[in-house]
């Protein structure tokens, strides 16, 4: 079944900000519909004025929040086209530092919530015969990244899992490809290294210098791509992994 920009259902996670909010953005200046997904209890009053998006308040790693989300995009718009595994936790830490207890919030955030995503979203998307799943890599899942081995693990396991799922779905046209930014313009790399501005500063330069490009990606750049990625200009593509890091994996 082909479906138009104006008539797809999209679900996002984490759509509270960053590129999750430039997502729900590029999806509705496409007429898309959207299912929003964030743990911030602010992320209601961010869309009360867009009736083309419907809220959920909850933690992604929560199998009730990724049913209810499906049962907001089928109840509420009819339909579900498009599921954008955008929500994350990141580390900055050598693997000698990091806790047991940090280890299992990495997983259960970047690992444990695009399988719960993916598998109650594939659940409607084959009954219809269409769907695309968008997951949000990150080449750190393909490359080594000093005080990155933890996140990149999670990461890495989400490749992995793309892969797999496009090649499972793919009889029932449903594709599934995967995102690996780079550096982006969010808090991420902020929160990062705390209330240390100088550090931050520092630390953003090295991260720009290190793209050939020369800087760092912007939200609404990564958000294209998941329009287009998840688009039918893009229907034989599934199973990728696109790198759009201005060059640091051509290294």
């Amino acid at each position: 079944m082909t479906t138009t920009a104006d008539s797809r259902v999209v679900i996002v996670t984490g759509a509270a900000g960053g590129v999750g909010a430039s997502t729900v953005a590029a999806f509705r200046d496409s007429g898309a519909r959207v299912v929003a997904v964030d743990i911030a209890a602010t992320l209601p009053d961010l869309y009360a004025a867009d009736e083309g998006v419907q809220t959920i308040v909850g933690d992604v790693s929560d199998p009730q929040v990724a049913e209810s989300s499906v049962s907001a995009a089928v109840d509420g718009f009819g339909r579900l086209d498009v599921l954008v595994n955008n929500a994350a936790k990141f580390l900055l830490k050598p693997v000698l530092e990091t806790s047991l207890q940090e280890w299992d919030d990495l997983n259960r955030i970047n690992v444990r919530s695009t399988f719960l995503f993916s598998q109650a979203t594939a659940r409607v998307m084959v009954e219809q015969g269409s769907g695309s799943i968008v997951n949000l890599a990150s080449i750190a899942g393909l490359v080594g990244s000093v005080g990155q081995a933890s996140y990149g693990a999670t990461k890495g396991s989400s490749i992995a899992f793309t892969r797999g799922l496009a090649i499972e779905l793919a009889p029932h046209n449903v594709r599934v490809n995967a995102l690996a930014p780079g550096a982006i313009n969010t808090n991420f790399v902020r929160d990062a290294t705390g209330d240390d501005l100088d550090s931050y500063n520092t630390l953003l330069e090295q991260i720009a210098a290190m793209h050939p490009l020369g800087r760092i990606a912007r939200p609404s750049e990564i958000a294209d791509a998941i329009v287009y990625l998840s688009s039918d200009a893009a229907a034989f593509i599934t199973g990728a992994v696109l790198p759009i890091d201005g060059g640091w994996t051509a290294q």
